[in-house]
């Protein structure tokens, strides 16, 4: 027995040996060196640097005390302290603050590309090459959305330059590395693998960053990310960091989304982006199942611009777009980004799902308004009445309504032209509050169909319950639609 256990462990040893020598994916852990690629890459990597003028803060308010400075009220040191600050801040002029990032050459005539917020707001920008060659850079083009930037510098010689890759060819597991100019420090390689693709870090309406584990710091940004073929197939731009230093997770825009970007800049100094014209929601597994699809994919259309691109084609509210010019749209958040890096007058198939069936539409895509999509401030709740005009319960929803009519639209701050069963009360752990219905909601369909009183929610609430498939409501909510949808459980 004794001797089986000894045994045993040299044979299990024997046979890991024989694993790491027969097995490719062990024999292959990795490159040998990086050495003869960045040196061939390093060249046409440079720093930016950025110089701001910075104006005193003329309304600072009350000067405060050194923390650690403790004094008694009313006490004349107090009051000699608070002059002395007043002094000085009287004194403050404006000053120039520098900022350090990285950027590469795409072309030996000194197009050079960067992050946005590498270069914004900055009064002077100086491209600072290997061999320490100071070049002054103007701006050719930006794009805040994409947090992308054109640079171009004069140079007496044609300069080093690289040029973009596939990204979509991109695996995870890849190698790859990451040129740039951390903490000002110079020309500096790292290497890692894509961790992650289309990563959406909340950045802006096209996020679909690369994520990776190659060490990427501050003064990184800008900088490119190549594969092993020395193309560029990312460009640095972000960090989760709690400490503000590398944790082995960084991201990169895609060179499939950069490239377009890049080249429109270069042609026109700004960006030309395809427009649908529809508001979207992500499909849930309850709306789904509640349309009859198979599965949670695409685009909800929850409402449409009157007049615009896809009005035209005949998309309508309630449509689930799950194609888009030949190209899936498996979650809701790809559309934007296809439609954005369509051709703008292009006519593309669109393919819906429509009431149980699938449809293909032709439409012919918009050019979106150069405009900031900032969001707005929150919308505040519908307004609560303090005494709820007379209205019918509706048991299972948890909720009363009652049918719009030109009273209840000036109770409620309503359009003349919405139409359907305004919401006056919502019983807290109801299954209407659940999925988050509100008083003054107003409900314009339920299962596709318009309610004209409330006979007909409470009658699709019945079919609802019965086939044990969810109700969609379509609610109008401050002039913005939306579909909710509610589960009421399976049929036993």
């Amino acid at each position: 027995m004794i001797r089986e256990i000894k045994f045993l462990p040299r044979l299990f040893l024997t046979l890991i040996l024989t694993l790491l020598v027969t097995n490719p994916v062990f024999a292959h852990s990795g490159p040998a060196g990086f050495s003869d690629l960045a040196e061939k890459l390093l060249p046409a990597v440079v720093n930016i640097s950025t110089t701001q003028t910075i104006a005193a803060n003329e309304e600072a308010g009350e000067p405060e005390l050194p923390p650690d400075l403790k004094l008694p009220p009313g006490s004349p040191f107090e009051q000699f302290f608070h002059d002395f600050m007043n002094k000085q801040k009287g004194g403050q002029k404006k000053h120039k603050a520098t900022a350090l990032g990285s950027g590469f050459i795409i072309d030996p005539s000194g197009y050079i590309v960067t992050n946005n917020h590498v270069i914004q707001d900055a009064d002077e920008i100086t491209v600072i090459l290997q061999d320490d060659t100071n070049l002054t850079a103007t701006v050719v083009g930006r794009d805040k959305k994409t947090d992308l930037a054109l640079l171009k510098v004069n140079s007496k010689t044609p300069l080093p330059s690289v040029s973009f890759g596939d990204s979509d060819k991109v695996r995870v597991g890849d190698w790859i590395i990451a040129i740039g100019d951390p903490y000002g420090l110079g020309g500096t390689v790292t290497a890692g693998i894509i961790s992650a693709r289309s990563r959406d870090i909340n950045s802006g309406p096209y996020d679909e960053y690369l994520q990776t584990d190659a060490p990427i710091n501050r003064g990184n940004s800008g900088g490119p990310m190549f594969n092993m073929d020395g193309e560029v197939v990312g460009v640095n731009t972000a960090i989760f960091s709690p400490s503000g230093g590398s944790i082995g997770i960084g991201f990169a825009i895609p060179s499939s989304l950069a490239k377009n970007i890049v080249d429109q800049l270069r042609q026109s100094g700004h960006i030309r982006r395809g427009w649908l014209g529809v508001h979207i929601q992500m499909v849930t597994q309850d709306i789904a199942d509640s349309l009859g699809l198979s599965s949670a994919k695409g685009a909800l259309v929850s409402g449409v611009t009157v007049d615009g691109p896809a009005a035209k084609a005949g998309i309508q509210s309630g449509d689930i777009i799950i194609s888009f010019d030949g190209k899936e749209i498996p979650e809701m958040r790809r559309l934007p980004l296809i439609v954005a890096e369509t051709d703008v007058d292009k006519t593309v198939n669109v393919t819906v799902f429509r009431k149980g069936e699938t449809l293909s539409l032709k439409v012919k895509v918009g050019e979106l308004k150069v405009k900031d999509d900032e969001k707005g401030e929150e919308q505040p709740e519908g307004p609560a009445a303090a005494n709820p005009p007379s209205s019918d319960k509706i048991e299972e929803l948890g909720i009363n309504a009652a049918v719009l009519n030109d009273n209840l639209r000036t109770h409620y701050d309503l359009k003349k032209d919405v139409k359907g069963l305004v919401i006056s009360k919502v019983s807290p752990d109801s299954v209407g509050a659940d999925q988050g219905l509100q008083v003054g909601d107003v409900i314009t369909e339920a299962a596709q169909q318009e309610m004209r009183t409330t006979k007909d929610l409470i009658e699709q609430v019945k079919q609802s319950k019965k086939t044990g498939r969810p109700l969609l409501l379509l609610v109008s909510r401050n002039d913005d639609l939306r579909f909710v949808a509610i589960t009421f459980g399976k049929k036993k």
